[in-house]
């Protein structure tokens, strides 16, 4: 039989778990974004749901029950107010949860466990950054001839149709980014799609500040020397695995089948001459 499988122990006692799940939500409540390792995560997000659900009834119990679980007094009114008006119409999930590599040392997995439409949200962010990178390696397979601008209008003609119909046809979009895009602005307004249309925008102009964000590669310059002409490359050296807009994947992926992430970040210094490794010293004049 299964008991005592209703929520993780932590490895604490019940009053010390108490306590420290209390402080976890308050903190969450407070900032709206922590970081806090996995399991504690998941055991916040649980119960930061239902505190977020006493402040959308506003009764007196309620009140009474959250004032006696969050530990901040200054909380309360932010919960009863703000955030109360935030998910008004959003009947659940005001929490999200990003794996974020493991800790140092014991190697527990990190999280970073925000609330969902904060001021600082990581998935408005990423996604503003998907639909510009996607918008822009498509004018760039077009060969449109205004592509070194950053046409804000269609950007927001795009947001919106992805709003209205994310299945709608012609949209240049992925079905993962469309599907992301629609889950941040289905409870939201007007507002959070300007956001998105100007992030995505100032990500569209960056990538074009690049200099060689139209052709994704280095370039091929033909230059006499000593009477000779030698083919040379010139131009903007992309870091393994990075990707420029327009830049196909087969390009990182050979750089990287070639080493590129074994090759040393700082060449010809005296550190990397004379280093040891598996407790055999190398050293580059050291020769037959």
């Amino acid at each position: 039989m299964k008991h005592g499988a209703g929520f993780r122990k932590l490895s604490k006692k019940s009053s010390h778990r108490i306590l420290m799940l209390r402080n976890l939500v308050t903190s969450l409540l407070e900032h709206e974004q922590i970081k806090t390792t996995l399991p504690k995560a998941r055991e916040t997000a649980r119960l930061a749901e239902k505190i977020i659900t006493l402040g959308k009834n506003g009764d007196e119990t309620s009140f009474r029950q959250a004032t006696g679980f969050i530990l901040k007094p200054h909380v309360l009114p932010k919960l009863f107010t703000s955030l109360r008006e935030r998910y008004a119409s959003r009947p659940g999930g005001y929490t999200r949860i990003h794996k974020y590599g493991n800790r140092q040392g014991d190697n527990a997995p990190n999280a970073i466990i925000e609330l969902v439409d904060n001021p600082r949200d990581l998935k408005v962010e990423m996604t503003a950054k998907a639909v510009g990178w996607e918008l822009l390696a498509r004018r760039i397979r077009e060969d449109d001839s205004s592509v070194a601008s950053v046409d804000i209008d269609k950007v927001m003609d795009t947001v919106r149709s992805v709003a209205e119909n994310s299945r709608a046809k012609g949209i240049p979009l992925r079905d993962l980014t469309k599907r992301n895009l629609s889950k941040i602005l289905k409870f939201t307004g007007e507002d959070r799609m300007r956001q998105i249309t100007e992030k995505a925008g100032l990500h569209m102009a960056r990538l074009l500040a690049q200099p060689d964000a139209l052709n994704g590669l280095r370039r091929v310059v033909e230059e006499e020397k000593d009477d000779e002409k030698k083919l040379v490359y010139r131009g903007f050296t992309a870091r393994a695995g990075q990707r420029l807009a327009g830049m196909t994947t087969q390009a990182t992926s050979l750089r990287l089948a070639k080493g590129a992430l074994g090759k040393s970040a700082v060449q010809g210094s005296s550190f990397w001459e004379k280093r040891t490794k598996l407790g055999v010293r190398v050293d580059s004049q050291a020769t037959s």
